[in-house]
């Protein structure tokens, strides 16, 4: 589960920094390209910079998109020279506070997200546990059941919009119940994490709301301890603040969310519309897994991810990399570089099965296997129960008429209206 970040806008663009000569020919990290056909936009990138190419963030901050598979690798590999220190970057001067990609990037803070090396590994040595603890067979049943509810809400009107209605609440509902809130209170955590994600004006708020919800919860499971992950995050034996609890929450329930969501939409999305998965709707196990697996590969929910800082100066794929520059992982632009597809035998890596696609990205900041865990069932089970429940599901508007989220950094679909013959709910059913 890499970290969402908020869409951006395109605002006017001041000239490059001074003393910047590479990024006088900066590539725009916004535009339709994005939202259309990224890897068009890729394949320019690598034609006319390499792996390694000058961009330019919405408000004018000039970074790296790090494309090649090979370089993006060394990067996540580095933690020295390329470390997860946002207070390293040179730009800081610049930024003002209600820049819209500020939740996104951070600042320096206490959270296993926003921390670097002793302090980073601290974070995770108490995260990673608390979500190990979850129980693969509760989450799989609280996944069935929240899902089921959530088509039992559908099911007899024969249409939904998949990604409102299903796709993105459920991780969310999800998440929320493993990390200790209870059901009635995972509405209003989708809808503050909806916010954070679209960014805009909206993002500054929902991301103080969403440190109420954390804070909230963590003093209610101080009072009652429970088999959750917040409880297990307050039993880990070393010390640390309410402010660390609260933002690691919201780290990991943040991180869960949308590229789960998206990954969700994403599969469905390509067994609505590409025949090799035709036999999916018709009941087939094996086919979810494949089509899940060919998304991350060719269809990533996080696109490009922020990032690293450059410790010194440096050389990287061709670049001359200046001391504090940002340099953000294009982790879709990476899984298609041709450069490892030519070395590959066979099939294709996701028909394959491959597993090496950095959709996850790597190294210390990969996202956590126990969360990798969490997100694949969460997104295969709620696939499952979908086309078990509505088993002639179909696209209702051409498939030319699908909009992708308008953003450079995440790849879904903004809405995916269905059609499908009109069921009974599970409890008419029973």
């Amino acid at each position: 589960m890499t970290r969402p970040s908020p869409a951006e806008s395109a605002p006017a663009s001041p000239a490059a920094p001074a003393g910047c000569p590479a990024h006088a020919g900066a590539v725009p990290l916004w535009g339709p390209g994005f939202q259309a056909e990224p890897q068009t936009v890729y394949r320019g990138m690598r034609r006319d910079h390499g792996p390694v190419v000058p961009v330019e963030l919405p408000g004018g901050f000039p970074a790296w998109l790090v494309i090649g598979y090979r370089e993006l690798h060394r990067v996540t590999s580095d933690g020295e020279l390329f470390p997860r220190d946002v207070g390293l970057w040179n730009q800081w001067p610049n930024v003002p506070d209600d820049w819209p990609l500020l939740p996104m990037v951070g600042r320096p803070m206490p959270s296993i997200y926003f921390s670097a090396g002793e302090e980073h590994r601290r974070h995770v040595r108490m995260v990673a546990p608390a979500l190990e603890g979850a129980d693969p067979f509760r989450i799989r049943g609280h996944c069935e059941q929240l899902a089921d509810r959530l088509i039992d809400d559908v099911c007899a009107r024969g249409t939904a919009d998949l990604v409102a209605e299903f796709c993105e609440p459920l991780p969310v509902l999800v998440l929320a119940r493993l990390i200790g809130f209870p059901d009635e209170e995972g509405a209003a955590i989708a809808r503050v994490l909806k916010d954070l994600a679209d960014g805009g004006p909206e993002a500054q708020s929902a991301h103080l709301r969403f440190g109420e919800h954390m804070a909230r919860l963590l003093a209610a499971k101080r009072a009652e301890p429970g088999d959750d992950v917040t409880s297990r995050m307050l039993d880990f034996p070393e010390e640390f603040t309410d402010e660390e609890y609260t933002l690691d929450l919201m780290a990991v329930t943040a991180a869960g969310h949308l590229p789960t969501a998206d990954w969700i939409s994403n599969s469905v999305r390509l067994m609505l519309t590409e025949d090799e998965f035709a036999h999916s709707m018709a009941g087939g196990r094996r086919s979810i897994g494949e089509a899940m697996n060919e998304v991350l590969w060719e269809d990533t929910p996080t696109q490009i991810l922020a990032g690293r800082w450059a410790a010194r100066d440096t050389q990287l794929g061709g670049q001359r990399i200046r001391a504090g520059d940002m340099l953000l992982l294009g982790l879709g632009a990476a899984n298609t570089d041709p450069l490892i597809r030519q070395g590959l035998s066979g099939p294709g890596p996701a028909q394959g099965g491959n597993g090496a696609h950095l959709a996850f990205s790597h190294g210390e900041y990969r996202c956590p296997f126990p969360a990798q865990e969490i997100a694949e069932i969460i997104a295969r089970t709620g696939i499952e129960v979908l086309l078990d429940r509505l088993p002639d599901l179909r696209l209702d508007v051409p498939v030319e008429n699908l909009v992708r989220r308008p953003s450079a950094f995440l790849r879904g679909t903004t809405a995916l209206p269905v059609r499908f013959t009109p069921v009974r709910t599970t409890g008419d059913l029973s």
